[in-house]
């Protein structure tokens, strides 16, 4: 374990250096202090707390932006130490294959909860303070803990292309590419499924299905589940039966999705040669 938590630090370390931690601070507290102020605003008479309609709006950016940051954090996690020649040194140590994938995971880990944290934490605290109303912080909490599982998801997507790559330049384009396919492509392809003129094209269990698969629609479906009345906002979460959705089964397919990436990380840096 001291193993890990020396290359966790070590990962920590070069974040802060690089002033990774702190452009990924800044721009997460920028946006969501200005998505909280616009959502506490005024307008009409319904009365719903504007942390609630903040989680809404911010869920709507997260699910584009923590992909993103998270791939572009770990794109180079492992094929940039083999372009380097440090992954040899490295390899030197009394160290297993594992422990260093596990604690470079850790380090990144780290980067990206001090960022949530600090990013829309902070935020909310002067969102809550601006406007004297602390209504639904429990569900503002809610989605920076998704957000966060939202982010080692494609942290893990990152490691595997990480792994699989022989270069940085091809490991780079990959990443952009699963973040378009997954985050961009394949809601586009599910909304033309569900607006195609054949309803008998696809069934609502296997819609739902194939919601919960994806974890970008797992994090759009927790956070909205959440809050009453909010999927009616999300331009396909409202078409999911929400009493067919259970919290746990999105828990656990967040957790499914982590261990399978997380063991096929590690199998494949087992077999790769230095």
């Amino acid at each position: 374990m001291k193993v890990i938590w020396v290359l966790a630090a070590k990962e920590l370390h070069d974040g802060l250096r690089n002033r990774w931690v702190i452009s990924i601070i800044l721009l997460l507290g920028s946006l969501a202090l200005l998505l909280l102020l616009l959502s506490s605003a005024p307008g009409g008479t319904a009365k719903v707390s504007g942390l609630n309609i903040g989680v809404v709006n911010l869920s709507s950016l997260s699910v584009y932006l923590i992909p993103l940051i998270a791939l572009m954090l770990s794109f180079d996690a492992l094929v940039g130490e083999f372009e380097r020649g440090t992954m040899l040194l490295l390899l030197t140590y009394p160290l297993a294959r594992w422990q260093i994938v596990i604690g470079k995971f850790v380090g990144h880990l780290f980067i990206l909860m001090i960022a949530l944290v600090l990013g829309y934490g902070g935020a909310g605290l002067i969102s809550i303070w601006q406007t004297g109303d602390a209504s639904g912080w429990e569900n503002f909490v809610l989605m920076i803990l998704t957000s966060f599982m939202l982010g080692s998801v494609f942290l893990l997507i990152g490691y595997l292309i990480s792994v699989l790559a022989s270069e940085r330049s091809v490991a780079i384009a990959v990443a952009i590419a699963c973040w378009l396919l997954l985050v961009v492509m394949y809601d586009l392809a599910l909304l033309g499924v569900l607006l195609s003129s054949d309803e008998s094209l696809i069934s609502q269990d296997v819609f739902t299905a194939l919601m919960l698969i994806n974890p970008t629609d797992l994090y759009r479906v927790f956070n909205m589940s959440m809050i009453s009345g909010s999927v009616n906002v999300s331009h396909m979460t409202g078409s999911i039966d929400n009493s067919q959705v259970s919290i746990m089964a999105l828990i656990t397919s967040f957790i499914a999705w982590l261990v399978l990436l997380l063991s096929i990380v590690i199998w494949r840096f087992q077999r790769r040669e230095v």
